[in-house]
């Protein structure tokens, strides 16, 4: 077992002698385990420390809600959570922090419920802010395209990449690389570089048009798999 950054998976395979894959799969974004240890800080439903690293080095969700100006805390949370209520919340989360620091998870998404209604979809108010702030944290859809292109640069003729994602974000930057490097001419976007707008030569064939979905059983058996999302593409002869 390796240990790592996806975005290090090129460097990570060269030192274990590996030059080449016959197929790789991403399970994106942060595992169960992870979501279920409240010490981890990634779950507004568990009182833990606000942290949310998947790793040691990054900065932890609670040093960005207790230092970043407001503006760009709620920059994050519209972006990474396409929260429409970032800057109420951000304003909300900055006149918290003049008063007491943020510590625990329980403390900021107390504050977000304080100014979001919940919906009709019965999602948690919290929920896009705790997903804004970990993606954030963790640097997570910069390190999908950078594992994207490595990975798809290894695989051998016939090889394949499967890439299950589980929001849209993920999804977006997943199906604009494989339209990329199956020919096809995906949209502008603001995560994809510039290298995934253009393709002459494709050297990849799609092998899911539209994204393969959780079955309702499956998703009655596992509520988490609700929003997951399968893309696969295979490497052609060249």
């Amino acid at each position: 077992m390796l240990q790592g950054r996806i975005s290090e998976l090129f460097d990570l395979l060269n030192a274990a002698g590996i030059a080449s894959l016959d197929g790789a799969v991403f399970d994106l974004g942060v595992s169960s385990y992870q979501i279920d240890d409240p010490a981890r800080g990634f779950s507004f439903r568990q009182n833990g420390p606000l942290d949310m690293r998947m790793g040691a080095g990054e900065v932890s969700a609670a040093k960005l809600v207790n230092t970043l100006p407001e503006s760009e805390l709620a920059d994050i949370l519209y972006e990474f959570g396409e929260e429409k209520a970032s800057r109420r919340i951000a304003k909300a989360i900055v006149e918290r922090r003049s008063q007491q620091k943020f510590e625990m998870t329980a403390d900021l998404a107390s504050v977000i419920r304080s100014v979001v209604r919940p919906d009709k979809s019965g999602i948690d108010p919290a929920t896009r802010s705790f997903q804004a702030l970990r993606i954030a944290v963790n640097e997570e859809l910069s390190d999908i395209e950078a594992a994207l292109a490595q990975a798809a640069s290894m695989l051998n003729p016939g090889g394949r990449l499967v890439v299950v994602s589980f929001h849209s974000l993920e999804d977006r930057i997943v199906k604009r690389f494989m339209a990329g490097a199956s020919g096809r001419t995906p949209g502008a976007s603001r995560h994809a570089p510039a290298s995934m707008q253009q393709t002459t030569k494709p050297g990849f064939k799609l092998l899911t048009g539209s994204p393969v979905t959780a079955s309702e059983a499956e998703s009655r058996a596992n509520p988490r798999a609700r929003s997951a999302k399968l893309r696969a593409m295979e490497r052609l002869a060249a």
